[in-house]
């Protein structure tokens, strides 16, 4: 299965475009599943079909799925409060009940990334050929789908593998460490968030995976743009297209809009590789309106974001890794090596990405950023390196 996420800035069209998207595969024989975490159902508006935590029909191959966060949020405190009843009972501690709970900031978010999960495992049961996600708005969404990959890191330092897989060791080392264990339904929560977030994390790398990028084409849209290019390169996501949305049409009427046509194409002429989508004139509701915004169909033929690392040890003595960072200004790039890992921070994006093996025995000797690449030089360590004979 085929995962198109889309985003931009806020404001600018994404769920139109997102169920004009799914509903032109749908209309091309593709098997698609369009998902949204919205609260409200923008949506089911556009597609003209009332959507909600149940998956429901929108058309002839078409499936339109909002989950809801207020019930799964609500699913997983109850389970949390069962598990944990011996230490709630023993601290007195008073249990919620599921009619007083309400979702906390960020639910909606981890909500569609459950649904991300579930989308993938349906994959295997041959349901689906295409899967369109709507994201929140690009800060948002890039915040989202470094979650996975952090989340998973920071459960391997509390309750490293070694550590689980001595859990049944536990009432003995208890014993001679005088101290208090982890509880055994600690580590077999930490496993299976582990497993579920190793799930997202493995369509979010999957190379089929892309992002469909959608702005209106003006100063705001054009920062946001370069923002979210340079945020997805860091992650390794390819971007699949641009969609410069609600761009005026020549025909336009009225000399008031002549200054926002004049300044739409000056920004059109920037983003050479964009795809216009036409302005109706009105909020686009129903297939009708999404069939006649003419939206692209999805690339067939994408490259995957690659991390290269050259051989230039015969000519210059060092390996070279690779980093594509379209958009990165050199005063905005900081690098910190630590271990086996690099620590990348490029404008207001940080990542931590784990050294290809044979860097790890090498030593930084320095970077560089050119045409928006940045290029790491590493010389290898004589003591870690085998040597030629």
């Amino acid at each position: 299965m085929r995962t198109l996420l889309i985003t931009g800035p806020g404001g600018s069209g994404r769920t139109t475009v997102a169920a004009a998207t799914a509903l032109g595969a749908a209309r091309e024989g593709v098997k698609t599943l369009v998902l949204s975490a919205d609260r409200t159902d923008t949506l089911g508006a556009a597609l003209g079909v009332a959507t909600g935590a149940v998956p429901v029909k929108a058309g002839p191959n078409l499936t339109a799925w909002r989950p809801d966060a207020t019930a799964g949020f609500r699913d997983d405190l109850t389970a949390f409060q069962d598990r944990a009843s011996t230490v709630l009972d023993l601290l007195g501690a008073s249990r919620l009940d599921p009619e007083e709970v309400t979702p906390l900031p960020g639910a909606e978010e981890l909500t569609l990334l459950r649904a991300l999960r579930d989308a993938a495992l349906a994959e295997s049961a041959d349901l689906h050929e295409l899967l369109v996600v709507d994201l929140p708005a690009a800060p948002q969404a890039l915040t989202l789908l470094a979650l996975p990959e952090e989340l998973r890191r920071y459960l391997r330092r509390l309750l490293p593998p070694e550590r689980q897989a001595a859990r049944a060791l536990r009432p003995i080392l208890g014993r001679l460490a005088g101290v208090p264990m982890p509880a055994e339904w600690l580590y077999e929560t930490t496993a299976r968030w582990d497993m579920e977030l190793a799930a997202v994390e493995a369509v979010l790398a999957d190379r089929r995976t892309a992002v469909r990028l959608v702005a209106e084409p003006g100063p705001a849209g054009a920062d946001a743009v370069r923002d979210a290019r340079l945020g997805l390169a860091l992650r390794g996501l390819p971007v699949e297209s641009l969609l410069a949305n609600r761009v005026l049409p020549e025909e336009r009427g009225g000399d008031w809009l002549a200054g926002l046509h004049t300044q739409q194409q000056k920004i059109l002429g920037e983003w050479d590789d964009a795809r216009t989508v036409v302005h109706l004139g009105r909020d686009p509701r129903g297939p009708d309106d999404l069939a006649a915004l003419a939206v692209p169909g999805v690339n067939p033929a994408l490259s995957p974001v690659e991390w290269p690392v050259e051989d230039r040890i015969a000519a210059d003595g060092v390996l070279v890794w690779h980093l594509p960072l379209p958009g990165a200004l050199r005063d905005e790039l900081d690098l910190v090596r630590r271990g086996d890992e690099l620590v990348i921070s490029a404008g207001p994006f940080r990542r931590i990405v784990p050294l290809p093996s044979a860097l790890r025995r090498c030593t930084v000797r320095g970077a560089a950023l050119r045409d928006g690449e940045l290029r790491v030089r590493f010389a290898p360590d004589p003591a870690l390196w085998p040597r030629t004979r």
